[in-house]
């Protein structure tokens, strides 16, 4: 057994001169290589001739590579000899001197005084290219007493003292620096404001504004803070890499960094100019649906201005039909450029999308209900806007079309907002798509007795129509006996009109006709029926027709 201490300078050299003669030595004394068998592919016969390697790191600094076997992996043989190595290190008590090669027959081993720290086999050296072991563990123990020296020496309070001087003055430079870009920036913009503000001018062609002066203000401001920012940070990163490298427990993560900024923007960038060929052909797929959209949304546009005629088709499917279109071509656009949008082969990107897919389909079972409804309204023609239509007890006018919902303008002027799926599962009675060419007939109901002659109470009831102002005289107004009752007999009124949206006022003055005109003629209404016949029949004599409070037409209060 052989003892050696740590070397001394000259060693260096030397095992740089004794690497390659010993690597040379080994080629010549290498047997010639035979091929692998058949079996066996070339790549496994490869990477069991070179078995995993694990770096033995120090304080950031890797001091050497060891190997392993399947039983010691490199990982576990480099973490091992590196606590060991600084174990020795933290210890101040134990001198450097304490280093010393020992070699045996079959190994070399390192020791600290009595600790081993590693052993070098013949494997190691002929990994290594060195002919002896002995001169490859000489050179471990000049890096281990280097790493150690180095190691202490930044640790020491002398040392330290004067590196927490340097961050303190850092710190003080720091604060200059960011005082000083506030200070420059803010005198900057002052600048540019003062000067070149009021000589923006908005850029015009014809009379469309496409760069307005108040938007490329803000945008040189942007630009202005966007490099304030970057000053900002760049400031930020040196101040905390000069901070951190000075001690040696932060010198590690000092080194990382800048890794920690750019590594980030550099996988984007790679992913950013692998994704432009397909990002290239969005952009002009987007490009071309979107004049295809120009050029249909023109088209259904004349054709709504009547400008363009098509054969059973009404204007007023136009815009629907544009809308419907228009879906049809973004969805088509979105399945063609889906292959070339970033990300969408990953399995994050599809189970985002498959997500969204099931939100959507269970959150809008009603809305896809309501729109097909609206759809489906449109092309029924069921009504328009202004008709008057009644949708179960609702009666209104239609004061808007939408998709999903229809507004109707009730006769009290109260909106009803009725879903469109409502609407198509009821039966609509749309009071004006007759009434402008036939007229709406409007019909009133009063009980007679049977003392009576039917044909008067025809004739008084045509006489109150008659009188009644609004109504249409052609077609001219009838008269229908509904039933013969146990008291009296019901007759029906049925006038034309052709508005609709005046059908409460006009029904309010054929009854104020009505009771005129029975009144006058001393003729009993029998609604609500009676058990026995009064002494006097239940009419209105003219003389009492504008009592108390009431005044004679065209009297002013």
């Amino acid at each position: 057994m052989k003892t050696r201490s740590l070397p001394g300078p000259w060693f260096p050299a030397l095992l740089l001169l004794a690497l390659p003669l010993g690597a040379a030595r080994a080629q010549d004394a290498a047997p010639s290589p035979v091929p692998p068998p058949a079996a066996v592919p070339a790549e496994t016969v490869t990477s069991e001739a070179r078995p995993a390697a694990a770096p033995v790191v120090l304080d950031g600094k890797t001091l050497m590579t060891v190997r392993g076997i399947s039983a010691y992996p490199a990982q576990q043989r480099a973490a091992e000899i590196a606590a060991r190595i600084e174990s020795f290190a933290r210890d101040r008590k134990a001198p450097l001197e304490s280093l010393r090669v020992v070699d045996y027959p079959e190994r070399t081993e390192i020791f600290a005084g009595d600790t081993r720290l590693l052993g070098v086999f013949d494997a190691d050296s002929r990994l290594e290219g060195v002919e002896r072991r002995e001169v490859l563990a000489t050179f471990y123990l000049e890096r281990i007493g280097r790493a150690v020296a180095d190691y202490r020496l930044e640790r020491s309070p002398e040392v330290l003292l004067i590196r927490t001087a340097y961050a303190f003055g850092a710190a003080v430079l720091f604060a200059l620096v960011l005082w000083g870009i506030r200070w420059a920036f803010r005198r900057l913009d002052a600048l540019l404001e003062r000067r070149y503000k009021a000589r923006i001018k908005d850029l015009e062609i014809q009379s469309f504004y496409i760069l307005q002066a108040e938007q490329l203000w803000m945008f040189l401001r942007g630009l202005l803070l966007a490099i304030k920012a970057l000053a900002l940070l760049v400031s930020v990163y040196v101040f905390l890499n000069f901070v951190l490298g000075l001690y040696p427990w932060t010198r590690g993560f000092a080194a990382t960094l800048l890794a920690l900024v750019l590594d980030p923007v550099r996988e984007m960038g790679r992913g950013m100019l692998g994704a432009i060929p397909g990002l290239v052909f969005i952009a002009i797929l987007a490009i071309v649906t979107r004049y295809l959209l120009k050029m249909i949304r023109m088209f259904f546009h004349a054709v709504s201005q009547e400008r363009v005629k098509l054969k059973s088709f009404e204007p007023e499917w136009a815009l629907p039909t544009y809308r419907i279109l228009r879906l049809l071509v973004i969805a088509f656009a979105l399945v063609v450029a889906y292959p070339y949008i970033p990300g969408s082969g990953s399995a994050a990107f599809q189970g985002i999308t498959l997500f969204l897919g099931v939100i959507f389909s269970l959150g809008s079972t009603s809305i896809i209900a309501n729109l097909i409804a609206g759809y489906t309204m449109t092309y029924r023609r069921a009504f328009a806007l202004g008709d008057r239509i009644q949708v179960g007890d609702v009666v209104g006018d239609v004061a808007e079309m939408r998709l999903l919902v229809t507004h109707l303008r009730s006769p009290k002027n109260e909106e009803v907002v009725v879903p469109n799926s409502q609407i198509l599962n009821s039966s609509i009675i749309n009071f004006s798509s007759l009434a402008r060419e036939q007229g709406l007939i409007l019909h009133t109901t009063v009980g007679i007795g049977y003392e009576v002659p039917w044909r008067q109470v025809e004739a008084m009831l045509l006489m109150a129509a008659e009188r009644a102002n609004g109504l249409k005289k052609e077609p001219p107004p009838f008269v229908l006996q509904k039933s013969l009752g146990d008291f009296c007999v019901i007759y029906e009124l049925n006038v034309h009109c052709d508005t609709p949206s005046e059908m409460n006022a006009l029904y309010s003055r054929l009854h104020e006709n009505i009771q005129d005109v029975f009144n006058e003629y001393g003729v009993q209404i029998m609604t609500p029926a009676y058990e026995r016949d009064t002494a006097e029949p239940k009419v209105v004599p003219r003389e009492k027709w504008f009592a108390p409070p009431a005044r004679p037409e065209g009297q002013k209060t």
